[in-house]
């Protein structure tokens, strides 16, 4: 299957979503990379699964492959990492029209991309996801970058890959917690955006459970559509974009206090159910709605609570959140579901008692 997605002045990239690593050779063919060089990606983990497939894969389709791998783990998305692969690129004489392929999740991902956009003032990249929060979000769109301290993501650029190639097979061999975080950003696509994906998640938990093929190709294609649909509208997030940042404001609040013990899309889930708890307050949802919201979140195996954090620590922490603008935070709320808007004037009182919501011990059955 393939989507094409439109990034402005008549240029697109395809998202290919595939069972193997078989067809990336043909779909790197409209890039011309026969005479140029390309330099594989990589944390040391995903290196160890799918590197040596990979290159096997791409045998003849370049002039020359390199392999850059580092250490996995989000404590190692620095600058510092970046630095040694500019070194490398440096050493091996990577010019302009020569690529960067990023084999790995969110982070490999992220990090990739910023040394693209930044190295010689930007070349091409090509995103291989391999988990699945990087297929249905990261590795669309153009966002990337890398933390600075402990704040995430403070330091990027808004870079498009050239392809997305998606082996979904990898998917069979995720971990079951690495698998339900990327669950936590397909609930919430349907939750901005598609009432009809949201209902279909809701009916076909035992399929996506066992990672039946169909079941995971109509899923991750789904939530590719809803982002490819975002991101073509606004493509630098000057408006409906900040759709998909719903659940993100507390969400990472939670995640850096935690510090990121939990998983990005555990607390998303957290998060989304903090801002639905918001949107019930102001009558945009039902209470049963809302109960369902968390039930559906609860029956992927993520969390809709948090324990062991302060109330005002957590709403402190939103205060630093990078989407703030002219001193207020820009909150995305459900109108409905399948339907999100962002508000510019929710009150610290309401941000607190969403909070408390989700501090509560007892999960509302």
């Amino acid at each position: 299957m393939k989507i094409k997605v439109n990034k402005g002045k008549s240029t697109e990239y395809s998202i290919c979503l595939e069972p193997d690593f078989e067809n990336l050779k043909k779909a790197l063919e409209p890039l011309e990379t026969k005479e140029r060089k390309i330099c594989i990606v990589a944390d040391s983990i995903t290196a160890g699964l799918y590197l040596q497939p990979l290159k096997e894969s791409l045998e003849g389709c370049c002039r020359q492959i390199s392999q850059f791998v580092f250490q996995a783990g989000d404590k190692h998305k620095t600058l510092d990492t970046v630095k040694d692969l500019y070194e490398h690129l440096i050493l091996e004489k990577y010019d302009r029209k020569d690529l960067l392929m990023a084999l790995g999740g969110g982070v490999v991902g992220d990090l990739t991309g910023f040394a693209a956009a930044t190295y010689l003032r930007g070349i091409r990249f090509v995103q291989v996801p391999t988990t699945l929060l990087s297929q249905v979000d990261s590795s669309i769109g153009g966002k990337t970058g890398v933390d600075f301290d402990a704040y995430k993501n403070m330091v990027g650029a808004f870079h498009m890959p050239s392809l997305v190639y998606m082996n979904l097979e990898t998917l069979k061999s995720l971990p079951e917690r690495q698998f339900a975080s990327g669950m936590g950003e397909i609930i919430k696509h349907g939750l901005i955006q598609d009432n009809a994906y949201y209902q279909w998640l809701t009916e076909h938990g035992q399929e996506i459970a066992d990672r039946e093929y169909d079941a995971l190709l109509y899923m991750v294609s789904g939530s590719c559509q809803i982002k490819k649909h975002v991101v073509e509208q606004d493509p630098t997030e000057q408006g409906i974009r900040s759709w998909l940042n719903f659940g993100h404001t507390i969400g990472h609040a939670v995640e850096k206090l935690k510090e990121f013990t939990l998983c990005h899309g555990e607390c998303v889930a957290i998060g989304s159910v903090a801002a639905a708890w918001i949107s019930r307050e102001r009558g945009y949802l039902t209470g049963d709605e809302l109960l369902q919201i968390e039930k559906v979140f609860q029956n992927y195996h993520l969390p809709v609570r948090v324990g062991g954090l302060e109330p005002d620590r957590i709403l402190e922490a939103t205060k630093l959140d990078k989407k703030m603008e002219a001193g207020k935070i820009k909150f995305v709320l459900l109108k409905r579901i399948g339907e999100a808007f962002v508000a510019k004037d929710v009150e610290d009182r309401e941000l607190l008692g969403a909070i408390r919501y989700i501090c509560e011990e007892n999960v509302h059955e």
